[in-house]
């Protein structure tokens, strides 16, 4: 009979420290040190990134020092490598007062009951809940306020925000009291609802759960993990997938850089991150919960910085970040609530000396600090930038980077999708995606270049699109990075999806009217400081206006009738349209991202309405006064159709002016860069000039009457022309227009079809705004 040797196996051991217990089983190493991704975690300056690892040996544990900066040190003497077992006492950075660890043999007893221990399974999550209260026996206020009876100071929070009622039959509910951010229960908005065991209550950062006999309230600092699992995009009914299989875990106070070359799924990555475009498969779990599931609510807590600037160039810096406060924090907010949150931002981002400064006038790394502090005004726990050092010199772009690396260690997860491996030194974690949407590697940004095989990343993206046949996601797979950095270090079991992703547009934080209100004010600040719209709205309508005077010189004639009434009619449309063709095309951004955190789109399109619309009547009727006031008009009788002549004519070029701005707007809103826009207002010139009937009799050319009827001009000119009288002044074939009839109904019917044509451009105008907004927001 042979014997059977069973080879020797480590004990189990328990390694205590002051942030709490780790149970240490034999078959895994447990690695110490500063990064948060280590097993044992010790946030002290005296530690070293990767200080030291225990692992286990034969029939014991050893530590090894992984060459630590200040060394380790094991039962009073500094070691390199060590047996150690139970009573043995570790210290980390210095021998007398370094941060402490010490081995036992047995685990620690586990607590009675979960009442203060941990948040409940539905969340995944398991922290220390921040404040425990035990549950009320009546109604308990939930607000701002101070005078709740459940304080929770948050500016994302109401006042009153909701109210937890104690029923009869000894159950509670929730009831929201007309919040501007809504409360939620279990990740989806309720207006009254009952709440059991077990069930998150979701208040701005703050979540409320019922365990046994107490309420627990969890807050939302900002330190959370997100684990990104088996993410997949497709497009083209599955035959183009742009996300293939996509996971890895970030930890707490993280920084994620993302790199690969051009259509490795950059961008689709982060829009199924952030929410915005949701992966066809696969989830994203946000610190224990499902971010998909409960998406309404934690929407609140990404805050996203595209790659152009969201910011109103013509605004200093402390006007734009007051503004963006004033559309994302509720209401109820007190100026000076926000103000003060203005200038803890612009203090943590260092602004202060540029507080007062236009934004066009900053370098671009300013503009891009900027750019963030308008994302950090709401408290973000998680922070995306896409491209955030795109177009700046490598100075600014490591101090972009840098800047960065503060934002994670004062507490955030920061993921950065970048074309620049300048800097990604600072970065904690690097994910590089092969072509086709692939992960090729994730884990520290000092082993990527040696796991490729190169000494340069160019080498490395030059490898990418010349062997795409190549493996790149199955050799990092079966790689050792990929079970320690993935697979080991994920925390959070598998959540699979169960049905499709219900997405629901995010609560307004203010009303429509405050919403236009605040947009106005905003635009209009953006206007007046900005001069050459200043010098171009003040003298276009003088110049415009001077040109029909030395037409129509003391009074309309034979000779001058016609092209005066046309320069007025070009002087309109120039007016207009030049005014409102760049002006939504050149916001696209900035509306994108407020709309995707509650923007009204209507208040937003209304406040370009109502602000240009002002500038543009003003200027017409300056056009018309200049071209037309003391000019004897010739009108029969001397007299208009309804109104007196000068009075008439000034109406009609001030609605041409004015749906010539609607149909600026319209352009603006259908063209994709905004350097385009002026060829299309020359074009858009030259069409009222053709279709307005001053140049040619329409009728005669079959089909050309009818198209002309969607050209403004057509109609301003037959209300000019039926207030004068023009086939009496200029008889011919060309005045013999219906449109140019001098009577009631015919003049109403001219400024009439303006109208409709303004609603009409109006309501286009919207329906391409909806194409360019997050895939949520387009109801």
């Amino acid at each position: 009979m042979v014997e059977r040797r069973v080879a020797p196996t480590a004990p189990e051991l328990v390694l205590e420290t002051e942030s709490g217990a780790t149970v240490m089983t034999p078959g895994h190493d447990y690695h110490v040190g500063r990064d948060p991704f280590s097993d044992i975690v010790i946030d002290d300056a005296r530690v070293s990134w990767h200080h030291a690892v225990l692992r286990p040996d034969g029939d014991h544990w050893t530590l090894a020092d992984e060459d630590s900066t200040n060394g380790t040190w094991a039962d009073g003497r500094r070691v390199q490598e060590w047996d150690v077992g139970p009573g043995t006492v570790i210290r980390f950075g210095s021998p007398s007062d370094g941060p402490c660890a010490v081995l036992s043999g047995r685990p620690p007893p586990a607590p009675e009951r979960p009442s203060a221990v941990s948040m409940p399974a539905r969340t995944g999550t398991f922290k220390q809940p921040t404040n425990v209260r035990p549950l009320p026996t009546r109604t308990v206020r939930i607000g701002r306020a101070a005078d709740n009876d459940l304080v929770v100071d948050d500016l994302s929070v109401s006042r009153r925000h909701a109210e937890l009622r104690a029923r009869p039959d000894g159950g509670y509910e929730i009831a929201d009291l007309g919040s501007h951010n809504g409360t939620y229960l279990n990740g989806l908005p309720v207006t009254a609802a009952p709440i059991g065991p077990g069930d998150i209550v979701g208040i701005g950062h703050s979540a409320f759960c019922l365990v046994g006999d107490e309420l627990q309230e969890y807050v939302d600092t900002g330190e959370v993990s997100l684990d990104v699992q088996e993410l997949t995009v497709a497009v083209d009914h599955g035959r183009k997938v742009l996300l293939d299989d996509v996971s890895f875990p970030v930890g707490e106070k993280c920084l994620l850089a993302v790199v690969g070359p051009s259509g490795a799924g950059k961008s689709t990555l982060l829009g199924a991150l952030t929410g915005q475009r949701p992966a066809g498969h696969g989830t994203v779990v946000y610190d224990g919960r499902d971010l998909y599931r409960d998406y309404a609510e934690l929407r609140q807590r990404i805050g996203l910085v595209p790659q152009d600037d969201i910011l109103h160039a013509q605004l200093t810096v402390r006007a734009a970040l007051a503004y963006a406060a004033e559309l994302r924090f509720p209401q109820d907010t007190a100026r000076a609530e926000r103000r003060e949150r203005v200038a803890e931002v612009i203090r943590e981002l260092g602004l202060e000396q540029r507080a007062g400064q236009a934004v066009h006038s900053l370098s671009g790394g300013q503009r891009k600090r900027v750019s963030v502090a308008l994302e950090l005004l709401t408290k973000p726990s998680l922070l995306f930038l896409d491209e955030p050092t795109s177009g700046l010199d490598p100075g600014m772009d490591r101090s972009v980077m840098h800047m960065l690396r503060g934002l994670a260690d004062d507490g955030r997860t920061v993921i950065v999708v970048t074309h620049s491996v300048l800097s990604l030194d600072v970065c904690d974690r690097l994910l590089v995606l092969a072509p086709g949407g692939k992960v090729a590697y994730y884990g520290p940004p000092d082993d990527a270049l040696a796991f490729f095989g190169f000494r340069q990343w160019p080498a490395a993206f030059e490898a990418f699109e010349r062997d795409q046949d190549r493996d790149w996601a199955g050799e990092y797979r079966d790689s050792p990075f990929h079970r320690h950095y993935v697979v080991n270090s994920s925390a959070q079991p598998l959540l699979p999806r169960e049905g499709p992703v219900i997405m629901l547009p995010p609560p307004r934080p203010r009303s429509w009217s405050a919403q236009l209100s605040t947009l106005v004010r905003r635009y209009t600040a953006a206007l007046s400081a900005d001069r050459t719209f200043l010098v171009i709205m003040v003298a276009l309508p003088f110049v415009m206006g001077a040109m029909a005077r030395a037409l129509a010189g003391g009074q309309l004639t034979r000779d001058t009738a016609m092209n005066a009434l046309l320069i007025l009619c070009v002087g309109g449309v120039l007016t207009g349209a030049a005014n409102a063709v760049r002006e939504i095309v050149k916001e696209r951004v900035i509306y994108r991202r407020e709309r995707a955190v509650g923007l009204s789109r209507s208040a937003y399109l209304m406040s370009k309405v109502v602000v240009l619309g002002t500038v543009t009547v003003a200027q017409a009727v300056v056009l018309t006064l200049v071209a037309l006031l003391g000019v004897d008009l010739n009108a029969p009788g001397d007299e208009g159709v309804l109104m007196p002549p000068l009075v008439e004519i000034t109406v009609a070029v001030a609605l041409l002016a004015f749906t010539a701005m609607m149909l600026g707007l319209l352009v603006s809103a259908l063209v994709r860069k905004e350097e385009v826009t002026m060829p299309l207002l020359v074009l858009l010139a030259i069409v009222q000039v053709v279709f307005c009937g001053a140049l040619l009799k329409l009728d005669d050319v079959p089909g050309l009457a009818q198209l002309s009827w969607l050209v403004p001009s057509r109609w301003a000119l037959g209300a000019m022309a039926g207030t004068i009288g023009l086939s009496r002044i200029v008889p011919g074939d060309l005045t013999d227009d219906p449109l140019f009839e001098h009577s009631a109904g015919v003049w109403l019917l001219d400024v009439g079809m303006l109208v409709v044509l303004s609603v009409v451009f109006g309501y286009a105008v919207a329906r391409l705004l909806r194409r360019r907004e997050p895939v949520v927001m387009r109801k």
